[in-house]
């Protein structure tokens, strides 16, 4: 007992203030869009895991006096971490670093933009969630299923600490490769929505700036097709006197459509004159004492 109240007690050290300090910074486990990162933050997750399953054997074979004995036993307390836990953290930073790939050559090709957030809190259902904001199925299972699989090995490893790690079912491993490599394929055959990121109206002319258009993208306000002029992968143009209301823009590429943008125009500043005053003639009382009726004032 004493030595599972130690092992869970240097848990809660190691995840505690990692936590607290992705809650006030998340920074390090967001994408470049700011969002949260699935295959960023499961990688890390299974990292802290192993790190604190081999502190805590080593912490146990330290407290016990076994000394080299304790390790040295066959099997000995880390005679899984090839066999079983090596694949067990391999596919989550199979998935990190294969995404980070697709990610950054769609960036670098103008054929993906990733809408900056909207607001400086990360909520978790961003690790299940695609950049539209939406529940994604290849997400949420790879999510439950790492989630399960380290809550498995943790409370595995609590049951009998002075055993070590604990020696899973060779197979448990499938459970992060699996959905890692199905994450990873998501990525690879999803194509992306054409994105709008930004609206701008200059001299008559609306910019549609974002990412994933293709020569023959489709450009609608409110509702309305419009016609565009010299199309790039990121920017799309069309002739706009004068707007006064908000405008809704979606963009159709290869069949697919963007969330809706609104832009709202900035009013064309009116000078305004003040208005005229009329100042009274004035008299002075000596002219009305000493002139006589009908008579014209001296000079």
């Amino acid at each position: 007992m004493t030595a599972t109240l130690l092992a869970l007690a240097l848990l809660l050290s190691l995840a505690g203030p990692l936590a607290w300090r992705l809650r006030r910074s998340p920074a390090f486990i967001t994408g470049r869009d700011g969002r949260l990162s699935t295959s960023t933050a499961l990688a890390l997750a299974w990292t802290v895991i192993l790190i604190w399953l081999l502190l805590a054997v080593l912490t146990h074979g330290l407290a016990t006096g076994t000394g080299t004995d304790y390790f040295n036993a066959d099997p000995g307390p880390l005679s899984p971490l090839a066999t079983v836990y090596l694949p067990l953290l391999g596919g989550p930073y199979t998935a990190l670093i294969g995404a980070k790939a697709v990610v950054g050559i769609r960036l670098q090709h103008g054929t993906l933009a990733k809408p900056a957030a909207t607001s400086p809190h990360r909520p978790l259902r961003e690790l299940i969630a695609n950049d539209s904001g939406r529940t994604d199925l290849v997400d949420l299972q790879y999510v439950a299923l790492n989630a399960v699989t380290m809550l498995y090995v943790v409370l595995s490893f609590l049951s009998d600490v002075q055993g070590g790690l604990p020696d899973l079912p060779s197979q448990l491993w499938a459970l992060t490769g699996a959905p890692a490599g199905a994450y990873l394929l998501n990525k690879l055959a999803t194509r992306p929505n054409p994105v709008i990121t930004a609206a701008s109206l200059t001299d008559d002319t609306l910019t549609i700036r974002g990412g994933g258009f293709t020569p023959d993208a489709r450009l609608e306000l409110n509702g309305t097709p419009v016609p565009t002029t010299a199309p790039t992968p990121d920017t799309l143009t069309t002739p706009l006197p004068h707007p006064t209301h908000p405008i809704t823009a979606v963009v159709t590429s290869r069949g697919l459509r963007s969330d809706p943008y609104t832009h709202t125009p900035t009013p064309h500043p009116q000078t305004t004159h003040p208005p005229a005053t009329h100042t009274p003639a004035t008299h002075t009382p000596a002219e009305d004492e000493h002139t006589p009726p009908g008579a014209r004032p001296g000079r």
